[in-house]
């Protein structure tokens, strides 16, 4: 039988920090107000491009387990943020990393993404389709915010993780998933006339993401409990058997009481949101490698992957760890650096948006 084992993994977070001390300097909130809905204390900026954090992360990831960019099979390049809709994002990822025997795919399930990319990579891979594939999560959410709209500006950051999956005899990588899609709810979690329906109608595009908090914990807590519930029970496994869950780092309460709904040990969980915030397709291949850098991931462990997000989209995987828990090379490709901080950035992007609603 084939597996797909995860070989490399690697991140990017980019330097710029925004503080909720920043964000009180925006608009009407604070702090307390933040930390006590959210857990989130903080979150990165990006001075970059998408593309350019997904090509570090991916960088890494290659290093760590040993490859080159011409070995890599596919790119599923995840994300809500693409720098170009046509051609999509995942075929600029490509030439930047020199895959040029790479097919190359965008994949859109907003927060999702990420799972739904590693349950179809990982098949393609178990039915002998690829050898290699490339999983990429990568988010600049900051470019979509708007500074007015504290229900939906203080959640998000931005950052990019990648993990490369290799087809093994070893009895590793994805055990069991479950995806789908909460019918009629759409309108719950958008960015409203952000495409080319827009475009093709001359409607100015609305960079405000639509966000109602009340419905969609409802139906998040839900939608993960119930996604994590059948993939445990399809591998044939109980909670005690699960070593990590590593959750969409979406909202703190959220993952709280998803954890409770399914029974679960909060002590497994790994949360990275008070540092980064929600980022997105990113924020769990950030959470994974951020479990492996502190020694948390162990050779043969049960670890639970779920997810919730705009559409709505949910998913959950289950996978169980391989024999290796550390990079097999390093890289020295990063972001080019910035003197900005997290707020130098966000005060220029109001500044732009103002200027543009100014003359339009």
């Amino acid at each position: 039988m084939i597996y797909a084992d995860i070989t490399g993994w690697g991140r990017c977070l980019p330097p710029a920090v925004l503080t909720n001390a920043d964000i009180e300097t925006l608009m009407d909130t604070s702090n307390e107000w933040i930390v006590s809905r959210t857990g989130i204390q903080e979150r990165r900026i990006s001075h970059v491009t998408n593309a350019e954090l997904a090509r570090v992360a991916s960088a890494r990831a290659l290093a760590a387990a040993g490859i080159s960019a011409e070995q890599v099979d596919m790119i599923a390049f995840a994300t809500s943020t693409p720098d170009e809709c046509i051609p999509n994002t995942a075929s600029m990822l490509q030439n930047a990393l020199g895959a040029s025997n790479a097919a190359a795919v965008d994949i859109n399930a907003a927060c999702t993404g990420f799972v739904y990319s590693f349950n179809m990579m990982s098949d393609m891979i178990r039915a002998g389709s690829i050898k290699t594939a490339l999983v990429v999560g990568s988010e600049r959410l900051s470019s979509l915010m708007n500074w007015s709209l504290r229900e939906s500006a203080i959640l998000f950051g931005d950052g990019a993780g990648a993990i490369v999956l290799q087809a093994s005899d070893n009895e590793a990588g994805f055990v069991a998933g479950k995806l789908g899609c909460v019918p009629d709810t759409r309108e719950l979690l958008a960015v409203p006339d952000f495409g080319l329906d827009a475009i093709a109608q001359f409607r100015p595009l609305d960079v405000s993401i639509v966000f109602s908090g009340q419905e969609i914990f409802k139906k998040a807590v839900k939608g993960m409990g119930d996604a994590c519930e059948a993939v445990v029970a399809e591998a044939g496994l109980g909670l005690d058997d699960l070593d990590l869950i590593i959750p969409h780092q979406a909202n703190a309460r959220i993952v709280e009481a998803v954890v409770r709904r399914i029974g679960g040990d909060m002590d497994k969980v790994v949360l990275t949101l008070d540092k980064y915030a929600n980022t997105s397709t990113s924020s769990i291949p950030i959470a994974l490698i951020e479990a492996l850098e502190q020694g948390r991931v162990k050779p043969g462990m049960n670890i639970l992957f779920t997810a919730f997000g705009a559409g709505l989209t949910w998913g959950a995987s289950l996978l169980k760890w391989g024999e290796r828990v550390t990079p097999l090379g390093e890289t020295d490709i990063s972001l080019p650096p910035t003197d900005k901080t997290g707020l130098d950035l966000i005060n220029a992007a109001i500044a732009r948006r103002q200027a543009y609603e100014q003359t339009n």
